[in-house]
């Protein structure tokens, strides 16, 4: 059987350096940005190297090409593929714990840097799905505006969360009017 090679966007785990997401696939490593770590480039054989989920898979492998150069340089850029965002210090090493009004019920114990992945990972999403509204070329002006409200309304409904980051350039920011 054909082994595939991951695609861009691919999340991935690795035990020195924890989550991370598949930047850049070359002939027999993958460029990886991790949370933590920033970008590094990890052979593709790594066996502390783990799949999470698998994206845009493929048998073919992917040249380096000028265009292709650029345009990794452009998403880069723009995408904010390559940016580290880090918990606030009085967080590292906390738990998030989710007690049920059942005092029947256990209660859920969660790491912080777990929960705080999610939340930056959601973040990340949203931002490229504002890319993707604003580059599309079928809606309308009108239509693109309306979704961007939306998506200003959710990051409003984040902005709970930025208590977890420790630098305040990363936080969330939504409608000022107070219309949420």
């Amino acid at each position: 059987m054909e082994e595939l090679t991951l695609g861009i966007g691919s999340r991935v785990q690795h035990a020195h350096f924890g989550p991370g997401v598949v930047v850049a696939v070359k002939y027999a490593q993958y460029r990886v940005t991790f949370m933590d770590h920033g970008i590094k480039m990890i052979d593709k054989t790594d066996p502390l190297f783990e799949v999470l989920v698998a994206e845009n898979a493929t048998a073919e492998v992917e040249t380096a090409s000028d265009v292709e150069t650029s345009l990794l340089k452009i998403l880069r850029l723009w995408g904010g593929i390559t940016e580290v965002v880090s918990l606030g210090d009085r967080w590292k090493g906390g738990t998030l714990v989710l007690q049920p009004g059942d005092t029947t019920l256990k209660a859920k114990d969660l790491p912080i840097e777990t929960f705080f992945h999610k939340i930056v990972m959601l973040r990340d999403r949203l931002r490229v799905l504002e890319q993707n509204i604003n580059s599309h070329k079928v809606l309308t002006d009108e239509e693109k505006v309306n979704m961007q409200q939306y998506i200003t309304r959710i990051y409003g409904s984040l902005t709970t969360f930025n208590v977890l980051f420790r630098d305040k350039e990363h936080w969330f920011t939504g409608d000022k009017s107070g219309n949420d």
